[in-house]
């Protein structure tokens, strides 16, 4: 039995929250843009809190927001491990990467592979970032807006879905397209704040109507407390977390330019390294807010039981106690902090995406005829920000057919195809900075490489049924070893 529709006080929520997100996207785009790299690096001179702030909140999308209550309510904390194994890889980037972007004086990560092996070998991994960029944050806008679409509309039916994706792409313009990435970073500490807000009263709504019930002891009992998977073959165990996740995290906070873009934006080497650490320090508090909801929800309905359904569809036990439980106001509340997750990691890869488009691509293009006003390139960057923001928001709609076939859970779907992109840019950049060995058309061919081992290895095309994390160590391995042929290059 799904609970009322939107009550007067949940639309007074939702409706303030769109007026604080209109005005504040106003205020934020008077920053003044003269030059393309201000549109996208801010002129390198936000704050380190600020940045750090920004990737926590790039970084958690409605995949979080619903998928880690759903992953502790189902098992237990050990999801928490992919956050510490993505410690290890920021201090990793910090060491490796963080210092030779900024003495480039980088605008894209990809401009390094310029350097080392050519203009193509560039686009290439701007165009493989393209691609998997389109694939991950497609998925995490479907995810963000099956959410508002089943709370607002009651149903999820395509047609309510695709205004619910609408809706969300152009809360995300609202800051992407005028005021850049200033307006993101700034606008990030809101939307942060929003949905770690709405955890927060969640997680204290739920302590209360839990009773008198032995929490603790009852987890212990129910093996609800475990932080460290030590088997060979769990999604987070030890082995996994230092080998696939870890070369996940390490492509997604130092080869992924939606990530990678903030950490560009400081004003030296030192304040990028404090940022991307400190952002990781912040983020793992968080997950566990929603991890230790999702066991608060195990207890709420250890007795009674819970069939998570909704019109026939699987849903996430987060998403059925807000249908089901949800008092007015604290409802409206979820539902901003859902939008808030889903706006903060779909305006920062618009910038992100338009920012290799032009600066990788078309810019060397154009410059090429001659001397181009820079006004120019501000002019395209935002045509670039709706460009993208079309090609995502038609790549949600697709996912909406592509996750009911798959029949992955939410937060596997959304990290899953990240894989397809990541294991190549891997290959090349491990190729780049740890040997002498490559060329601009062996980086073509192990950027492509590394996409169809993944391809290869999912269950729906040659039936292998490999874990996440080996498919990320095979395939950069593959990536890896293509570049390699290239033979030696100064």
């Amino acid at each position: 039995m799904i609970h009322s529709a939107f009550s007067a006080l949940d639309w007074l929520v939702f409706g303030t929250y769109f007026f604080i997100l209109i005005a504040s996207s106003i205020y934020l785009s008077r920053t003044k843009i003269k030059t393309s790299r201000d549109y996208f690096l801010g002129s390198t001179s936000l704050s380190m809190f600020a940045v750090a702030i920004s990737v926590l909140a790039t970084s958690q999308s409605a995949a979080t927001f619903l998928g880690a209550p759903e992953y502790s309510y189902t098992k237990d904390f050990t999801f928490i491990g992919f956050y510490f194994s993505a410690l290890i890889a920021v201090i990793f980037i910090a060491v490796v990467f963080i210092p030779k972007f900024y003495e480039m004086r980088a605008i894209t990560v990809y401009e390094l592979l310029e350097k080392r092996y050519g203009a193509r070998a560039k686009r290439g991994a701007g165009i493989m970032f393209l691609i998997g960029r389109v694939l991950a944050s497609g998925a995490r806008l479907y995810i963000g807006a099956i959410a508002i679409s089943m709370i607002l509309f009651s149903d999820i039916s395509f047609s309510h879905v695709a205004i619910s994706i609408t809706v969300l792409m152009l809360g995300s313009l609202a800051y992407a397209y005028f005021g850049g990435i200033r307006s993101i970073v700034l606008s990030d500490i809101f939307q942060a704040t929003v949905y770690i807000g709405a955890g927060v009263a969640v997680l204290v709504f739920l302590y209360y109507s839990l009773g008198n019930i032995q929490i603790i002891e009852t987890l212990q009992t129910n093996n609800k407390l475990n932080f460290i998977d030590n088997s060979l073959d769990g999604n987070f165990s030890l082995i996994g977390l230092f080998s696939g996740w870890l070369l996940l995290n390490i492509a997604a906070f130092g080869l992924d330019q939606d990530m990678a873009q903030r950490i560009l934006c400081c004003e030296n080497k030192k304040e990028a390294t404090k940022s991307l650490i400190l952002s990781i320090l912040i983020t793992i508090p968080v997950v566990l807010l929603f991890l230790t909801i999702g066991v608060f929800l195990y207890l709420f309905y250890l007795k009674s039981g819970v069939v998570q359904s909704f019109n026939g569809e699987k849903i996430t036990v987060f998403m059925y106690y807000i249908l089901n439980e949800m008092p007015d106001g604290l409802r409206g509340l979820v539902t901003v902090g859902a939008v808030a997750a889903a706006l903060a990691s779909t305006s920062s890869v618009l910038a992100a995406m338009a920012s290799v488009a032009v600066e990788d691509i078309y810019k060397p293009w154009k410059l090429k005829q001659g001397e181009i006003d820079d006004m120019h390139f501000v002019k395209v960057s935002r045509f670039s920000v709706l460009f993208f923001a079309l090609i995502l928001s038609l790549m949600a709609m697709v996912s909406y057919f592509w996750q009911r076939y798959s029949d992955l859970p939410l937060i596997s779907f959304a990290l899953g195809v990240m894989a397809f992109a990541y294991t190549g840019l891997l290959g090349v950049y491990f190729s780049a900075i740890f040997t002498k060995r490559g060329n601009e058309t062996t980086v073509l061919l192990g950027l492509a490489g590394g996409f169809f081992t993944v391809l290869a290895l999912q269950p729906y095309t040659l039936g292998f049924n490999i874990s996440f994390s080996w498919q990320m160590v095979i395939a950069t391995a593959v990536a890896f070893s293509i570049v390699q042929l290239g033979g030696k290059n100064e």
